[in-house]
């Protein structure tokens, strides 16, 4: 019984620690979720602005011939963004799931746990720069003129409530004038396809800068929703094993005063 008693101990002083090291990263990941969710709502704008700009350019007649509007080259990039940490439910795991459905002649990943999967790319997905952007962007867009591939994607986590991230891709290149998307008569200096061509990179350094953005406050959302749920397991096998010990321990004591009560009678 004393050795059930000393198991029991040691079980709660070990879950106890857990408990508090998953509040504290709980505590850690709440104090980052205001800026992030701040950082995603400035670039959901951005984008916003750049994708009005850019549907009115695709679809004039005059951008058809423009190089962006084309694939001039087979096969497919895709960016996987993921998280530089783990212990955020299934935030990772989403996004590789996902990744592995898509035949990608070459991945470019983002963030740590993206890199270690697939080697090479942007080790910090929280400090991936708008300058990172605009490089890769650039280099991007100068191999899909170049026919190095033909499509380019963005794999990232959309972010729809602290409850809900879902995993998608975000094709980007080609560029394609949707069905029923008109032009407008705004007048571009010198011509449409000038503009659409200066623009594009912009565009894709804008686009993989809000993907990035959103996908990091999908991951500390995700990661305080995890560290919540872990909280709240671990205080309630705590409370199992608090009651198993008082039982185990009372127990005991009811035993040792049965011998001693038995003793006294001899």
């Amino acid at each position: 019984m004393g050795a059930d008693i000393k198991s029991l101990r040691i079980r709660i002083r070990s879950v106890n620690s857990t408990l508090h090291l998953t509040r504290a990263m709980g505590l850690v990941a709440s104090s980052k979720i205001r800026r992030a969710t701040q950082n995603m709502n400035r670039s959901r704008e951005y984008t916003e602005a750049l994708e009005d700009v850019v549907s009115r350019l695709r679809s004039a007649p005059e951008c058809a011939k423009s190089p962006y509007m084309k694939a001039l080259g087979t096969g497919t990039r895709l960016i996987v963004i993921a998280g530089d940490r783990g212990l955020a439910g299934g935030y990772n795991a989403n996004v590789f799931r996902l990744a592995a459905t898509e035949e990608t002649e070459k991945v470019i990943p983002i963030g740590k746990r993206a890199c270690d999967r697939f080697g090479g790319g942007y080790a910090s997905a929280e400090h991936f720069s708008a300058e990172d952007a605009r490089k890769l962007a650039e280099e991007l867009c100068q191999g899909f003129q170049a026919g190095e591939f033909g499509r380019l994607g963005i794999l990232y986590t959309r972010y729809q409530s602290i409850m809900t991230q879902t995993a998608e891709i975000r094709w980007v290149l080609p560029l394609t004038a949707e069905a029923g998307e008109k032009g407008t008569p705004t007048v571009f200096e010198p011509d449409e396809q000038t503009v659409l061509d200066a623009a594009v990179p912009a565009y894709v350094a804008g686009m993989l800068a809000a993907c990035v953005r959103e996908s990091f406050a999908s991951e500390v959302a995700a990661r305080r929703m995890a560290m919540d749920s872990a909280g709240k397991n671990a205080q309630e096998m705590i409370d199992r094993l608090q009651l198993q010990y008082n039982r185990a321990r009372q127990n005991t004591i009811t035993q040792e005063i049965t011998e001693i009560v038995a003793g006294s009678g001899l």
